[in-house]
């Protein structure tokens, strides 16, 4: 799968077969093309990168402090715990979308919906 970083327009709705009928992504705009959602394949949701913390460095006996030597310091940013985004993997095609002979263009996609900020983006796609 290829990783991407796209902003995406999302509407949600109702797709067949899916959990979270009418709230699941049912179509989207990427890079200027629509795509309908025909499957929900996967959806979770994940936290803030605990992992990475500096309390976690300090309980580790991993956490980088600036020496007297060197006179550098270690500058860590501090992860959003309580940030979440939703992920929904999901297969997704364009109608006569130019492939060869003029059928439909499928994929799987993973779209992300970032909470803290609103927005959807399209993180990885196998096409």
């Amino acid at each position: 799968m290829r990783r991407y970083d796209d902003p995406v327009e999302v509407r949600r709705g109702w797709v067949d077969g899916a959990l979270d009928a009418g709230r699941v992504p049912e179509q989207f705009l990427w890079r200027g093309r629509l795509w309908k959602v025909r499957a929900v394949l996967a959806s979770w949701v994940e936290t803030g990168a605990w992992w990475s913390s500096a309390e976690v460095d300090a309980v580790l006996g991993t956490d980088v402090r600036a020496t007297a030597e060197s006179g550098a310091v270690a500058v860590r940013s501090v992860p959003d715990l309580l940030g979440e985004r939703e992920l929904w993997r999901v297969e997704a095609g364009r109608s006569g979308a130019g492939g060869p002979g003029g059928e439909a263009i499928t994929g799987v996609f993973e779209l992300s919906f970032d909470h803290d900020d609103g927005r959807w983006s399209l993180v990885g796609c196998d096409d």
